[in-house]
């Protein structure tokens, strides 16, 4: 990355109108698109991990009792989406989230239960992946409200 914010650009060394700007290229946004689904995902996060903590009472009862490996390995992975819910900023943030499914699923050895938390949670996941998809489509295209240009009365 350039280490310039997206509003910060240089439009003098462009061709096209007298203040550098092309009219054919798409306006950038005037707030920043990614804030909401940053604050989607991190809340996310934070609903999947008590969601994780409430299964440990179905793991103690249903599932045999709670082990030293499956209650320290539930609630290890509880505190890194907490965690992670802070760290949604960071351009490996994606990743990680997604590394943290895997990891839910890899719970399935200690309970089904936790298996379809995550099989649900992988689908939410996987819906955010298509949010994420159609933000940046549209505003590639100039699609998003505040990159319309308004018409001079």
């Amino acid at each position: 990355m350039s280490g310039q914010r997206p509003d910060e650009s240089d439009h003098a060394d462009r061709p096209g109108t007298p203040d550098g700007s092309s009219t054919s290229e798409v306006p950038p946004p005037a707030t920043d698109p990614w804030k909401g689904l940053r604050g989607v995902m991190a809340g996310t996060l934070v609903l999947e991990a008590i969601v994780v903590l409430l299964a440990l009472p179905v793991v103690a009862d249903v599932g045999g009792g709670v082990t030293w490996f499956s209650g320290t390995y539930l609630v290890v992975l509880s505190v890194l989406m907490i965690l992670g819910a802070g760290v949604q900023r960071k351009p490996w943030a994606i990743p990680f989230n997604l590394g943290l499914q895997v990891l839910l699923l890899a719970g399935t050895f200690i309970h089904l239960s936790i298996g379809i938390i995550a099989v649900v949670f992988i689908a939410v996941w996987a819906f955010i992946l298509v949010l994420r998809s159609d933000v940046q489509r549209r505003m590639d295209a100039g699609l998003l409200p505040s990159q319309r240009i308004r018409s001079k009365s």
